[in-house]
C-alpha cells in the first residue's frame, strides 16, 4: 500500500528523501505510476485526483503535450491508485509533503534508484518506452500501443519501431523451425 507520511515527517524536497535515505512514498508511486501507463512525466507529476476515475478505470488530462486526452488504467494502476490514503489538503496523486504541491526532485530520486539498482544509464522516460516495448512484444501493434501512449501521428509511434524487432525475429524462429522440420530428412539436391 502506497500512504501518504502523516503530519510530522519531513517535508518534501529535492531528492526525496525524508531522512535516512528513505524514499518518500509520493516518489514510488509516480516512477510505478510512469512504467505502468506509459505516462509521460509532467502528466503523472500533474495529475491531479479530479483527473482520475477509478471506477470507469480512466485518467482525463486537460492538457498534456498532443492537448487533451483520457487513457484507459489497467488493473495494476487501478488497484495501485486505490491502495493510497488521500490527504483533504492534497489534490496531486502523487503529492509533495507540502500541502498542495506536488512532489519535487524525481529526477535526483530516480537516480538514487538507478544506481543502486545498477540501471545505470536508464532514464525515467525510458519507463514510457519499457510499457511501449512491453505492449509491442506482447504482440499489440504500433497502432494499438501509439494509442495508448496518446500518439496523434502514427510517425510518432513509428519511432518505437525498433521495439517490433523481437516479435518478429520470433515469428520468424517459429515459422523457419516449421519448415526446417518438414525439410528434416531431406536431400535438397
Amino acid at each position: 500500500m502506497v500512504e501518504s507520511a502523516g503530519a510530522g515527517a519531513a517535508r518534501s524536497r529535492p531528492g526525496g528523501g525524508g531522512g535516512r535515505g528513505e524514499i518518500l512514498p509520493g516518489f514510488i508511486l509516480a516512477i510505478r505510476l510512469l512504467l505502468l501507463t506509459g505516462a509521460r512525466k509532467g502528466e503523472i507529476l500533474g495529475l491531479t485526483w479530479d483527473m482520475v476515475d477509478l471506477d470507469l478505470g480512466r485518467i482525463r488530462l486537460p492538457d498534456s503535450k498532443t492537448g487533451a486526452k483520457a487513457f484507459p488504467l489497467n488493473q495494476p494502476a487501478v488497484e495501485l491508485l486505490g491502495s493510497v490514503v488521500r490527504r483533504d489538503d492534497q489534490p496531486y496523486v502523487c503529492g509533495g509533503q507540502i500541502p498542495g504541491r506536488p512532489i519535487v526532485g524525481l529526477q535526483k530520486v530516480w537516480g538514487r534508484i538507478r544506481a543502486k539498482a545498477g540501471l545505470e544509464g536508464v532514464r525515467l522516460y525510458d519507463l514510457r518506452h519499457t510499457f511501449a516495448s512491453v505492449g509491442v512484444g506482447s504482440g499489440l501493434g504500433l497502432t494499438l500501443v501509439g494509442g495508448l501512449l496518446g500518439h496523434r501521428e502514427p510517425s510518432t509511434t513509428a519511432r518505437y519501431s525498433h521495439l517490433a524487432d523481437d516479435p518478429l525475429r520470433e515469428a520468424s524462429n517459429q515459422i523457419g523451425a516449421r519448415i526446417g522440420k518438414a525439410l528434416e530428412g531431406t536431400d535438397p539436391r
